[in-house]
């Protein structure tokens, strides 16, 4: 029993350090370190910026999109607008000729990673800067995105994207305001841990081709940090995009993304710690490992609390919280109060990794790439 015993406080404690514990010690590492974020610099002209984006079947806004990208201020004539149509079956490619993108790439269907890769190798900027087809930046969005790059020990900056409440059940919206808090105090102690891909950049001569199953989200900022470059947050760098309307749809935009998550984590070498500075080590492992191993952590701690039992009141105590929780995510669906519709996405979001996991299995990598419903 003393076994089980441990297993249970282990996994609980990990499980409330990486979701609570880890963004208290996080701002306190922050503010006792007291370190510039970047170094100056300036650039003599602004770079030369290839905007990218890749597209499958977005002909409804395309369109919109290029228009966003040449209306922002920017020189013209330092920013390419490339579009990377991946194999759509409709008129996205034909629409972005039409709006003035600079490059059109009609290309065969392999995936948005797939995609990206195509068009980075084509891109002329000395900068690659990406974004979705549904995205709308900031008039200022790209020259803040670029401006950390005059520091040339930076490889990588996001920016801040808003989701655009559309009226449902999902609180996607919430969460991200707790990731951004999260991954501000990331940037200024070693790097983000992870982008967004509504708005982010990357130098072209530190670009990796990754496999159509990678994430640049993801991937990016580890690979570049095992590199001796760091990954930036730049939040006054702005982009709005329309959040999944239903909770359901959230969680099936993030299994799909939680399907290559594990082949970035194993196959990528994000568990692998060598290269990583200290201080981004204990961020991976605070913010990324022990988050993908939640749902496991949450089973262990239900497991051993049932077979603790009978051992002590605290177990009974402890089980019945975690029942309870089960319980308000089942009610969530049905009532809108405020303790139902957290302990719901909490635990669908939990969930989908699991599910991912389980698709991975069963399907093999992920290439392809859907749209997720209602954020067009």
């Amino acid at each position: 029993m003393i076994a089980l015993a441990i297993l249970f406080w282990v996994s609980a404690a990990l499980i409330v350090y990486t979701h609570l514990g880890y963004p208290l010690v996080l701002r306190a590492l922050v503010a006792l370190r007291r370190r510039p974020t970047l170094r100056p610099g300036t650039w003599e002209e602004p770079p030369r910026v290839s905007l990218i984006i890749a597209a499958y079947d977005e002909e409804e806004v395309i369109a919109a999109k290029v228009a966003n990208a040449l209306a922002l201020d920017y020189p013209r004539d330092r920013i390419e607008v490339v579009v990377a149509s991946d194999g759509s079956g409709d008129a996205t490619a034909e629409r972005a000729r039409a709006a003035g993108a600079d490059l059109v790439l009609a290309l065969p269907r392999g995936g948005k990673v797939a995609a990206q890769n195509a068009a980075a190798q084509r891109a002329g900027g000395e900068i690659l800067a990406f974004s979705d087809a549904n995205s709308v930046w900031a008039p200022d969005a790209l020259r803040r995105l670029v401006e950390p790059f005059a520091d040339p020990a930076v490889g990588y900056v996001c920016g801040q994207v808003r989701f655009l409440d559309s009226g449902g059940d999902n609180l996607e919206g919430a969460y991200w305001r707790y990731e951004m808090a999260v991954r501000e105090m990331e940037s200024a102690l070693a790097g983000v841990t992870a982008g967004n891909g509504a708005i982010y950049a990357v130098r072209a001569g530190a670009y990796v081709a990754l496999a159509p199953s990678g994430s640049h989200d993801l991937s990016f900022p580890f690979l570049l940090a095992k590199r001796g470059l760091r990954s930036l947050y730049a939040p006054w760098a702005g982009a709005e995009e329309k959040m999944v309307p239903s909770l359901e749809g959230e969680f099936a935009r993030k299994r799909r993304m939680m399907v290559g998550l594990w082949d970035i984590v194993a196959g990528e070498g994000m568990l692998r710690p060598r290269g990583y500075p200290a201080l981004y080590a204990f961020e991976i492992a605070s913010h990324r490992l022990l988050r993908y191993l939640s749902p496991f952590l949450h089973l262990i701690a239900l497991a051993a609390n049932i077979a603790l039992l009978g051992e002590s009141w605290i177990y009974s105590a402890t089980l019945a919280f975690q029942l309870a929780v089960i319980a308000a995510a089942l009610l969530g669906r049905w009532l809108p109060l405020a303790p139902f519709r957290i302990a719901r996405y909490y635990t669908m979001t939990t969930a989908s990794i699991l599910a991912g996991l389980w698709d991975r299995m069963r399907r093999g990598a992920p290439g392809t790439w859907e749209k997720a419903e209602g954020t067009r």
